[in-house]
């Protein structure tokens, strides 16, 4: 794994703030788990209300979490006062994601001043043993950290 270098001394307040203000990943359940340049782990437990209809967690779950630990590994690179936005993303679904909690681990490949190329593996736990059942490609967009808010 390759160590990089933030350009925002205080990145890993930066990037825990940001996560705390996802309304999206607190009705998860999600919880920011590590943070240090360049990489990034967030946990989900278990719940049936997160599953598809064969109890598996949900596609759009793992997407989420790829998507997620993907960006916030980019935004730890970022300049203080920038922000990250996703470009796109790509996942492949590799193992059924079965157990007690799911872990995404973030980390960035290339980072670059307004684009950023992130992986995103994605494990199911059961049993204290992890599965790869997830991995994905990102590329991630730095922007300023101006409010933006959808118009409506």
């Amino acid at each position: 794994m390759t160590a990089f270098d933030s350009r925002n001394p205080d990145f890993e307040r930066d990037v825990r703030d940001s996560f705390a203000r996802q309304a999206f990943m607190n009705t998860l359940g999600a919880e920011l788990l590590l943070v240090e340049a360049g990489r990034t782990e967030i946990g989900l437990g278990y719940d049936e209300r997160l599953s598809q209809q064969h109890g598996y967690f949900h596609g759009g779950v793992i997407g989420t979490l790829a998507d997620n630990a993907g960006g916030y590994a980019a935004f730890s690179l970022m300049p203080a006062g920038m922000t990250v936005l996703t470009v796109e993303y790509k996942l492949n679904i590799v193992a059924p994601a079965t157990g007690e909690r799911l872990i995404a681990r973030g980390q960035v490949l290339r980072p670059g001043r307004t684009l950023t190329v992130t992986r995103s593996d994605v494990f199911a736990v059961d049993g204290g043993r992890e599965t790869l059942c997830a991995t994905g490609l990102q590329t991630m967009m730095c922007l300023d950290a101006a409010p933006h808010r959808p118009a409506g």
